[in-house]
């Protein structure tokens, strides 16, 4: 079986994420959730390109194309740095409580555990701007798939930040603590609700 999360078939990785394992949870899914809406823009793009209907769009549909390429890549090596960064964490709560060191390890490891989740929320923002540009300019014919992906933007951004704020809340420093949650609760402000208007705009087209 393969060492890297990513390396599995679909059908292990869901195994594993089932089984009674520390990883992958909560933020690997929600990192491969992202990358999956990232995907379905870039299929409705590929559908589009070359097409002479969506000439004058071609140029715009390229840049999306490299853009959401870029975004589903760094989503899917999210799921392994997001596990990687729970085994130290682990280990910080296993240091026995009058160890006077174990604060300031607990505090650094908790810190670094926050780093993937909140790189998930930024990367799912840009899945969700391009989709809508794409719902724009894409194919007609592929509409629907631009809504699918809307939602798991959406979705996954949603899960990411509970994976933000379950460490944030633990920190010792407030400081640090409030300028990431600041910056999450201004994604979930802006980027939801656009990422369902979206979707909601292209359910209510494909129901007439």
């Amino acid at each position: 079986m393969a060492s890297r999360l990513t390396e599995r078939t679909f059908e292990e990785l869901a195994a594993v994420l089932a089984a009674k394992e520390p990883v992958p949870g909560g933020g690997g899914a929600a990192a491969l959730v992202g990358a999956l809406g990232a995907a379905l823009c870039s299929m409705v793009g590929n559908y589009t390109l070359g097409k002479k209907t969506y000439a004058e769009v071609q140029d715009d549909v390229t840049r999306m194309l490299a853009e959401a390429e870029e975004v589903r890549l760094r989503l899917i090596e999210l799921v392994q740095e997001d596990a990687n960064a729970f085994v130290p964490l682990s280990r910080a709560y296993a240091i026995p409580r009058d160890d006077p060191k174990r604060a300031d390890i607990l505090e650094e490891c908790t810190k670094q555990a926050i780093t993937a989740p909140l790189e998930m929320m930024r990367q799912c923002c840009r899945a969700i701007d391009l989709l809508e540009e794409m719902a724009q300019k894409g194919s007609r014919m592929l509409l629907s798939d631009v809504a699918c992906g809307a939602y798991f933007a959406r979705a996954a951004l949603e899960a990411a930040s509970v994976n933000v704020f379950v460490n944030t809340r633990s920190l010792q420093d407030r400081a640090f603590a409030r300028t990431v949650e600041d910056e999450c609760d201004a994604m979930l402000a802006t980027y939801a609700p656009r990422a369902e208007t979206c979707a909601n705009d292209v359910v209510a087209k494909l129901r007439g």
